[in-house]
């Protein structure tokens, strides 16, 4: 039976048991990143609020400069091998309207994970992110798929 484990703000969680499901309920403008090894069946989840580190934080799961680098270390620590890694990423909404790009910082949430994806050589699989209205996404350990949940839309898996 699969067992759900949230991943709050500015958290992670890996693990490599088939049966486990890496939640987030409610994302907004944060954006949640999954990485994935198929072949150990090793993975990852990290919740993403904020596209660049800031100084006299502690937490480097915070922002997505930091925080992708870092869930990488934790999922190859778990025995993930770089080379079958991949990654998911879903939410960075606009959930403010008129706000201008500088506030728009769903989009600078996805496109910093992205590019620190990049930089890490880390292939993106599928993606989600956009739009102006909030999301929870569930993570299946037992095959990598991510089930996307928005209010009023049909449920959508990558």
């Amino acid at each position: 039976m699969a067992r759900k484990i949230a991943v709050g703000m500015a958290e992670y969680r890996v693990s490599n048991d088939p049966e486990d499901v890496l939640c987030v309920l409610g994302l907004g403008s944060c954006v949640g990143v999954c990485l994935y090894d198929p072949v150990r069946r090793i993975g990852g989840m990290v919740h993403v609020l904020l596209p660049e580190h800031l100084p006299g934080q502690s937490n480097p799961f915070k922002f997505a400069d930091t925080a992708v680098p870092a869930l990488l270390a934790e999922v190859e620590k778990a025995g993930a091998s770089r080379r079958n890694i991949f990654a998911k990423i879903s939410g960075g909404a606009k959930m403010f309207s008129g706000a201008d790009t500088l506030f728009d910082i769903g989009k600078r949430n996805a496109e910093a994970v992205k590019e620190a994806l990049k930089v890490l050589g880390i292939p993106l699989k599928g993606e989600d992110v956009g739009g102006n209205r909030g999301r929870s996404i569930f993570f299946y350990l037992e095959d990598g798929r991510l089930e996307i949940k928005i209010l009023g839309r049909d449920v959508m898996v990558i």
